[in-house]
């Protein structure tokens, strides 16, 4: 499955980017993830990632698109976020440490642990890329079960 996102670099939009990646999967990988661990997983991820475009890459500038591109072949996702910014040196950054007290460079961090692999690429076409990707575990099938069998509620039970 491939699919893509043209948005507006505004954070007024962030609810539907993390409804169009997130509904996207889970339309195509269906019962058989442990949504709850990488829903909250792939969130931090994508608003972490968005936010820097519009905060940094697209500051001031919400006229200019961000594109989102998703594909996902089997359990493995890529997800790539195009800007049109200038641009981030990743010659000097410079991972925080808790003595530091920095304020910026956490995102990097969070980036590659969460995602198995990140990959930035700047100026391609005029434009950069970051590139995320990353395998989706199936979930265990003894959760699964316990989840399906569990009771629902309607809010109607006296």
């Amino acid at each position: 499955m491939r699919t893509e996102l043209h948005i507006p670099s505004d954070l007024q939009f962030l609810s539907i980017v993390e409804n169009w990646l997130l509904g996207s999967l889970e339309v195509e990988l269906g019962d058989h993830v442990d949504w709850p661990r990488q829903s909250n997983r792939l969130r931090l991820v994508l608003v972490e990632a968005y936010s820097n475009v519009v905060r940094h890459a697209h500051k001031d500038q919400p006229n200019l698109p961000v594109l989102i591109r998703l594909e996902l072949q089997d359990r493995d996702i890529a997800l790539e976020i195009w800007d049109h910014g200038q641009g981030f040196d990743l010659s000097t950054y410079l991972p925080p440490t808790p003595e530091a007290k920095q304020e910026s460079g956490y995102g990097w961090l969070i980036l590659n642990r969460l995602m198995d692999r990140v990959e930035y690429r700047l100026q391609v076409n005029g434009k950069n890329c970051l590139k995320l990707e990353a395998s989706i575990p199936e979930a265990n099938p003894a959760i699964v079960e316990k989840v399906e069998a569990a009771p629902t509620f309607t809010g109607k039970e006296g």
